[in-house]
């Protein structure tokens, strides 16, 4: 579907020590280390242990009122009726059906207030936990999420973003390093690049890899650095991708399950995100655009919608159904939500004061409704969030002490803003 928008905005368990140890050894020591460690049983013991983040960015700036936090009958409350859901008491937006049949699995925050209405700033504070500030990169939630719990042994990457643009590698991991950077799936396409040449023999393309090895191998033992380092991790993680390819391959799920999820390319997306799931990858991201509605809001955001409710609920409903929901936090958040006010174009403008999220999973109490707005939605009135509680949130939802750091270089930096906290009444 096309849009038109009139917002002109552009910004639309090994330890290290351990695996570097391991490189020093040499870098066919490696290879043949995460070869083994990549076998089907030692793999699925730790897939089995494996704690996983699965986030849904609408990007653009969800409306709040026509999702979590409905006001029908109001003013700013537009047309749409809310329904009831699977927890008794709760109701949220008639555009969400299959959704809120899911609701005993979820929960929402309807009190966040980052004050940012920019989608670039907006984004970035919610992704990263901290206000943007000239001349600081922090990472992204995906590469700390890499860093903190991934199973680095797995030879995969441990944050994997699937969008409606074009592949390659974020620059997202700031001070964290480009081992934890996201890797896009440009269209939920494979990774470009990691099927072997035609014209190269298997037997040739191991001569050139062992050759390219021994050469790292000799060039480490004299001049070795972080970035020869990273260079080693990232090749051999290629050729674990490589080898691995058939993970990004939907087409070798069912047919029934790609008809529930739905041909669409966010049907096939999310179908594509469990599948990553499953295969233990640690972060998984799933675009979906574009909410930015200032003009036909209720009808942009039913098309959306329409579009969304029924591939997440399902994904939802799979990840229970398969065990993984206890170790898998779902996130579904935008930059910030839609103004209560709706403007003479019947659209709905940024709005970072009083907005929902929703999330659920890992250790996530399921059901939970945190926070309260006024009865237009124009304000907070109860448990006022922001940014940084939610990422304390999200990564202590699994398994992650945020009052610990990552020691850079020697020098420790808070893994998330130690002046924010968890949301406690969320979290089991």
């Amino acid at each position: 579907m096309r849009c038109n928008y009139a917002c002109g905005s552009g910004e639309h368990t090994m330890a290290r020590r351990q695996f570097l140890g391991t490189m020093a050894a040499g870098t066919g020591a490696i290879f043949g280390g995460m070869s083994m460690l990549a076998r089907p049983a030692i793999s699925a013991e730790l897939n089995k242990q494996q704690k996983r983040v699965l986030v849904f960015n609408m990007h653009g700036g969800l409306s709040q009122l026509e999702s979590w936090d409905p006001k029908p009958g109001t003013p700013t409350g537009g047309p749409f009726r809310a329904i009831n859901t699977s927890v008794p008491g709760t109701q949220i937006c008639e555009l969400w059906p299959e959704t809120a049949k899911q609701m005993h699995r979820l929960a929402i925050v309807r009190s966040v207030n980052t004050g940012e209405d920019d989608h670039g700033k907006g984004i970035k504070a919610m992704m990263t936990g901290r206000r943007e500030m000239p001349g600081v990169e922090n990472p992204s939630l995906g590469a700390v999420v890499a860093k903190a719990v991934s199973n680095e042994a797995s030879g995969l990457p441990g944050h994997i973003q699937i969008t409606a643009g074009g592949g390659g590698r974020a620059n997202d991991s700031a001070y964290l390093g480009p081992k934890y950077a996201g890797l896009y799936l440009g269209n939920g396409q494979p990774p470009a690049n990691t099927v072997r040449p035609d014209a190269i023999a298997a037997a040739a393309d191991e001569q050139r890899n062992a050759m390219r090895r021994a050469a790292n191998e000799r060039f480490l033992s004299r001049r070795r650095t972080a970035m020869t380092d990273a260079y080693t991790y990232s090749y051999e993680q290629a050729q674990q991708l490589m080898a691995q390819r058939d993970i990004f391959d939907v087409s070798k799920e069912s047919e029934a399950d790609q008809a529930r999820y739905g041909k669409h390319d966010l049907g096939r997306h999310c179908l594509l995100a469990r599948r990553l799931i499953e295969s233990g990858i640690t972060y998984v991201q799933v675009s979906h655009s574009n909410y930015d509605s200032h003009n036909e809001n209720f009808i942009f955001h039913g098309e959306q919608i329409g579009e969304f409710d029924r591939p997440f609920a399902t994904i939802v409903s799979d990840l229970a159904d398969r065990g993984l929901l206890e170790s898998t936090l779902i996130v579904v958040l935008s930059e910030f939500g839609r103004t209560p006010n709706i403007n003479h174009l019947v659209g709905r403008d940024h709005w970072g004061k009083a907005w929902s999220v929703l999330l659920g999973g890992g250790r996530i109490v399921p059901g939970a409704v945190v926070g309260k707005t006024n009865d237009k939605g124009t304000e907070v009135t109860d448990r006022q969030v922001d940014h940084g509680h939610l990422f304390h949130t999200y990564l202590q939802a699994v398994g992650v002490d945020t009052s610990k750091s990552f020691d850079i270089g020697g020098r420790p930096i808070p893994i998330a803003d130690p002046a924010a906290s968890g949301i406690k009444e969320l979290l089991a």
